[in-house]
């Protein structure tokens, strides 16, 4: 019962692996599972992959990332649009989102994990829904693992594309890219480069209005981005193969454009009509940079099993928007916070037959992330005699308090083919976490001491898969999963020393039962879901986080299906129905929209497609659906259309998109809750509620030679 394993296919010890890449007859597709290749008949799960062909049709319309992954996965909310992927869940639930392997999410969760990669370095995404229990903390709603381009054997190969969106609104309404990439190699050695580079203008909603910039998370408007990826692949033995990997990413703000508050430095200062002007400057503004090197190591035969190891090292810089906050004699200062991320780690992974019908994998993780953050104040007198245009540098102090986490996991997962068409599984992750906290004491308060603190997590699931052997399959599995509340919010509030506080793992149940189908001219999976947590991480006043014991749940049913007709045309479509709960007086009511885990909207997809060898055109329909919570809170919903075609010609391929198509005037669901979170204490309503974009037009050329 070995595994089928392939080069292109190596996923290292570290890699949440799900891989689906579908062939050009639509047959039987091929998953990444478990940590180590396997057939997506032999996945216990709902999963599926998002080629790279599929991924650059939707932002051919000027999608990011997020956005277009959001309408491509049942199970993914619809993306923010901004910087931020906050309350960006699946299943109703945190989301792990991995490159390679290698893991996006940080301790403190600053919800940036799509703002990493551009997609032209994306060869497919792999998808895998529901909580793991393999892959450590944060993917208690499923797994992303964004699988890079490699080089191939052969003579050298380029790729480059060049695109431009625009809404027609004002002639700063505009965003280009621009694209290259090298590869080649022989027999031994195979290598690919590709740089991408982003240039965002000013963004406009349906009704002609700018878009106000997001001062809680930051967006993308005036926004600048570089993604440099390299690797290397070596065939070093017949069995044995390394892989170094290299990625540079920054991301940040680089126009003029900024908010000017007529009002502060009037007696009764205050937020209110605002607008949107040049002249905009600050000593820290917002950006996100990533470094990260990735080294993985395979032998095909190492004492009979294959052996996957995996080293990596990632730093990160984020910094956000100058932010309002009221002082004490009703006037507002300007702050904002940058903060640095270093995560380093060894995973192991063994494979092995034990008999015919009888496999089993196992390993060993070991990882440390290091975190820092500082506050820059700004110069009251400056800010508020230019309206909040400028911003100079007063002071920098401690934001949070710096933390030290290492863990180590081992883990174990056995799979059994009982029958012809039984297969079960079962398996076990038992994680250590050690948390080492910094002293902390801003100017003006109480010493926090620091201290140490250690936690463990047991992780189980089990499985039961049943193959017809006709193209169905069907499955029930139980999962776990965790997420580790936010170390720099949770520990640093004045006068309480660390060592007197002790963090848990917030675990995640799931029980699930699915059904999917391949056949010639259909293509299907269908997955209901429960999960359940019993203690949950809140916001107090100050925005610092507390550990409570307070259940929460959230049930649901996400399905795809797409039929083929004929040899041009397909329709399908996606779904995701779910309802999330928390426990209020003894009794399950629907969950605020500003509570932890965040709720998610109903959302659907359709699609119908007619394509030929050489042209493509697609039209697709975007649907959420309103969210009203136990206290009457809203988060509404909105129907979008998209419009995609493309053409093949000698000289590359030219598409056009059209995002919007009907130009809905619609507020963003991080906008929605952003405006919950913040208004009216830091200001009212308007500043915070980002708005979706208008329509816009996309013109896209790429050529391979």
């Amino acid at each position: 019962m070995k595994k089928p394993l392939t080069f292109g296919l190596m996923v290292t010890a570290g890699s949440m692996a799900t891989s689906l890449y579908a062939q050009e007859n639509q047959d039987t597709m091929v998953v990444v599972g478990s940590r180590t290749p396997a057939q997506i008949d032999q996945v216990p799960s709902a999963a599926q992959v998002v080629e790279g062909e599929q991924l650059r049709e939707q932002t051919s319309t000027g999608a990011d990332l997020k956005t277009a992954l959001g309408k491509l996965v049942p199970g993914l909310d619809f993306g923010p649009q901004g910087r931020t992927n906050a309350g960006q869940n699946m299943r109703g639930r945190t989301v792990q989102v991995l490159i390679d392997g290698v893991s996006m999410n940080n301790s403190r969760s600053l919800s940036r994990q799509f703002d990493s990669i551009d997609p032209f370095n994306i060869e497919r995404v792999e998808v895998l829904s529901g909580a793991s229990s393999l892959y450590g903390g944060g993917a208690t709603g499923g797994i992303i693992n964004i699988i890079t381009k490699t080089g191939d054997e052969g003579e050298p190969n380029w790729e480059s594309e060049v695109g431009t969106t625009t809404g027609f609104k004002n002639s700063d309404d505009l965003d280009y890219r621009v694209a290259q990439s090298a590869s080649g190699g022989n027999e031994f050695v195979t290598g690919r480069i590709g740089v991408a580079y982003k240039d965002n203008g000013r963004h406009y909603d349906a009704n002609g209005d700018e878009i106000f910039p997001d001062l809680a998370q930051s967006d993308l408007q005036g926004n600048r981005s570089l993604d440099i990826l390299g690797n290397l692949s070596f065939q070093l033995t017949e069995n044995q193969t390394l892989d170094l990997k290299a990625q540079l990413y920054e991301s940040g703000y680089e126009d003029d454009k900024g908010v000017y508050f007529p009002n502060l430095a009037s007696s009764t200062p205050n937020l209110r009509d605002a607008e949107i002007r040049d002249g905009f400057s600050a000593d820290r503004e917002p950006k996100t940079d990533r470094r990260m090197f990735n080294v993985n190591y395979h032998h095909a035969d190492f004492l009979g099993q294959d052996l996957y190891l995996q080293a990596y090292h990632r730093e990160e810089e984020s910094s956000f928007h100058p932010f309002p906050y009221p002082d004490d004699d009703g006037s507002y200062y300007f702050t904002t916070s940058k903060q640095n991320t270093t995560l380093s780690g060894l995973k192991t992974l063994m494979s092995s037959d034990i008999s015919d019908t009888v496999s089993l994998d196992y390993g060993l993780d070991i990882d440390r992330e290091e975190f820092d953050a500082s506050q820059m104040y700004f110069d009251d007198s400056i800010t508020d005699a230019t309206g909040g245009l400028v911003h100079k540098e007063s002071r920098v102090e401690p934001r949070y308090p710096s933390f030290q986490i290492d863990g180590l996991s081992a883990f174990g997962q056995g799979e059994w083919q009982a029958t012809e068409h039984w297969t079960l599984g079962a398996g076990i992750r038992q994680q250590h976490m050690n948390v080492d906290v910094d002293d902390f004491q801003p100017s003006g308060q109480a010493l926090a001491k620091g201290g140490e603190s250690d936690y463990d997590v047991t992780l189980f699931n089990a499985s039961a898969l049943y193959d017809f052997h006709n193209g169905h399959q069907t499955w029930t599995s139980y999962s776990e999963g965790f997420d580790l509340p936010d170390p720099s919010k949770y520990y640093g509030r004045p006068g309480q020393d660390a060592s007197d506080q002790t963090l848990d793992g917030i675990k995640t149940r799931q029980v699930e039962l699915g059904w999917r189908y391949q056949g010639n001219q259909w293509q299907t999976q269908a997955a209901a879901y429960y999960s359940w947590s019993n203690s949950t991480i809140e916001l107090d006043e100050q925005l610092n986080t507390v550990q409570t014991d307070d259940k929460r749940r959230d049930f649901g049913l996400e399905a795809s299906a797409t039929r083929y007709l004929g040899e041009h045309w397909q329709v399908g479509g996606t779904l995701h129905a779910l309802r999330s709960e928390q426990k209020i007086d003894g009794e399950w009511e629907k969950r605020g929209i500003t509570v932890s885990p965040y709720p998610s909207q109903h959302t659907a997809t359709l699609h119908a497609q007619w394509s030929d060898l050489d042209r493509t055109l697609r039209l697709q329909a975007n649907r959420s659906w309103d969210y009203e919570d136990y206290q009457g809170d809203e988060i509404e919903g909105n129907t979008t259309l998209d419009l995609i075609g493309s053409h093949q010609t000698d000289f590359g391929k030219v598409s056009l998109g059209i995002e919007n198509l009907t130009d809905e005037q619609y507020s963003t669901p991080w906008g929605q809750r952003a405006a919950g979170f913040y208004s009216p204490y830091f200001g009212p309503e308007y500043l915070y509620d980002y708005q979706g974009r208008g329509r816009t037009y996309t013109l896209n050329w790429s050529m391979s030679y």
